[in-house]
């Protein structure tokens, strides 16, 4: 995994190729490396293992995803700030599958990284909750969770939410002891 500046010096290199073309008078050429640095800068921001792992998730293809992930050896030198949180919240994802006290870990190192979409933001907060309803840490997961539903703007998530409070309503009723019957007067009824 090449370190993060190499591309920017690839593009500058290039892009001080294609002035040199633009001066001999070969404007073609001088397009072209210009379109071709453009590409070094947005690989730059945009880590092109982190792109091929999104589209094996799509597919839900894990194992395929994680194998573009650990091609990613060193991310704080690989990757902007912004992209070392969607490295986090994709093996989150991942880790998720497995073992959730890992994914917990992944998640929350995503979201103090930043991640740019609200709606990946929305996700990571609502695997959160998740993970610390199941933990028992009821107060923290409904709060996750509200503050999940804020993030999620366009109702991508309404469905995952509303079955994650349907959950904790029912976690939280009593339960109900069969074969008793409901109140004193019905007992006596029946007997």
């Amino acid at each position: 995994m090449y370190n993060k500046i190499i591309k920017l010096i690839i593009a500058v290199g290039i892009f001080a190729y294609a002035i040199y073309q633009f001066t001999e008078s070969y404007i073609g050429n001088g397009i072209m490396l210009i379109l071709l640095s453009s590409i070094f800068v947005f690989l730059y921001f945009k880590n092109e293992f982190i792109l091929l792992a999104f589209l094996r998730l799509r597919k839900q293809d894990f194992p395929g995803a994680t194998k573009w992930l650990n091609k990613i050896k060193n991310p704080e030198s690989a990757l902007v700030k912004k992209q070392q949180g969607y490295f986090n919240y994709l093996h989150g994802i991942m880790v998720s599958q497995t073992n959730m006290n890992d994914a917990e870990k992944y998640f929350k190192k995503a979201i103090s990284l930043g991640l740019s979409m609200n709606h990946d933001l929305a996700m990571a907060k609502l695997n959160l909750s998740g993970i610390a309803f199941s933990k028992r840490r009821k107060q923290e997961a409904k709060k996750l969770l509200s503050e999940a539903q804020k993030l999620d703007k366009q109702g991508m998530l309404t469905e995952q939410i509303k079955m994650m409070k349907d959950n904790m309503k029912r976690a939280q009723m009593p339960n109900q002891h069969y074969g008793t019957g409901g109140s004193l007067r019905a007992q006596k009824r029946r007997g």
